[in-house]
């Protein structure tokens, strides 16, 4: 999702292929041996199979929305990639205990939710008193954790409502209603951007 939102945003056509990851196309693992979405090949033949590598190689193509942090603001762009780092890190780990446990036989699961709530209150703080995790704007740190955020939400919704998480409720919301998330989200079409 994140690397479809930035090449959206950069204008960047592509060929959109769904594929069932249990039945793993050829084609794609010749790209890539790890056998993971997304992927994407340049037409110089170089292969990106990365969501962030993909989103970096797309918004520095094009940025016409400013998501990238200004390197004026090393601020900005610090907090960018602490969000980022622990998004794809402890967050994911936790994400994937909380929404998978049944994947994880061997360890212990029940404090998943518990351990992936810590970096939700962190984000609530961050929009306590702005509408985006770094301002007034919508940034690359919000497109490139939003999905996560989603699927933990999406686990248990009600759970996810009810919590005391009122920024990141409003924020999710916002992402979720977006026209940029709808238009990424059409099937069965090439995203032409």
């Amino acid at each position: 999702m994140r690397a479809r939102m930035a090449l959206y945003s950069a204008g960047i056509q592509v060929d959109i292929v769904e594929v069932a990851l249990k039945e793993k196309p050829a084609d794609m693992l010749a790209l890539s041996a790890k056998g993971t979405v997304p992927v994407l090949q340049l037409k110089d033949g170089r292969v990106l199979d990365e969501s962030l590598a993909i989103m970096d190689w797309a918004l520095h193509q094009n940025d016409p929305d400013h998501w990238l942090p200004e390197a004026s603001s090393d601020a900005a762009a610090r907090l960018c990639h602490e969000l980022i780092t622990e998004n794809d890190s402890t967050f994911k780990q936790a994400l994937d205990r909380y929404k998978y446990p049944q994947r994880y036989a061997d360890e212990d699961c029940s404090n998943a939710r518990e351990d992936g709530l810590v970096f939700l209150n962190k984000l609530n703080s961050q929009l306590a008193t702005q509408p985006y995790l770094l301002g007034e704007t919508l940034s690359y740190a919000d497109i490139a954790i939003f999905p996560f955020i989603r699927q933990f939400a999406n686990v248990d919704f009600d759970w996810f409502e009810d919590s005391q998480l009122a920024g990141l409720q409003t924020w999710l919301d916002e992402r979720v209603n977006s026209v940029l998330f709808k238009t990424i989200m059409e099937k069965n079409r090439s995203l032409l951007i």
